[in-house]
């Protein structure tokens, strides 16, 4: 005769045994690579300054503080950037965005290496014109 299945009388746990709910803490070698990472990032926009942001803020402090910096630098420009590239649909005018929208990117661009070449010696950087949006 088959065996009935029985449900479990104690409820099974959401967590794994040995895992702990938080984070561990980056090292100092870690969170001075994700600092680097998230101002070499700027060659892509904001959006990798803003994911490192939220993933490793709570996790090590100068990454926190570097990536929220990256992020207050990209983000005003990744948009300017976008709206720039829409209006070089425009006949006419649209070689004048295009050209804008190329230097913005160059600009991106030079501004996170030399950012994240600071970071990665160790250095916290602040960038000359930076909105402080996100704190």
């Amino acid at each position: 005769m088959p065996e009935r299945y029985s449900e479990p009388t104690e409820r099974a746990s959401t967590q794994f045994d040995g895992s702990s709910p938080a984070a561990e803490r980056l090292t100092p070698t870690q969170d001075r690579q994700w600092a680097t990472m998230a101002h070499f990032g700027a060659i892509l926009g904001c959006i990798p300054s803003a994911v490192i942001y939220y993933i490793y803020r709570d996790r090590g402090p100068f990454t926190a503080q570097e990536s929220r910096e990256a992020l207050n630098f990209t983000f005003p420009l990744t948009v300017v950037a976008l709206l720039c590239n829409l209006l070089t649909l425009i006949p006419v005018i649209g070689g004048f965005f295009a050209v804008i929208a190329v230097a913005v990117w160059v600009g991106l661009t030079v501004n996170g290496l030399v950012a994240g070449l600071e970071a990665n010696r160790g250095r916290p950087y602040r960038y000359r014109f930076n909105l402080r949006l996100f704190k």
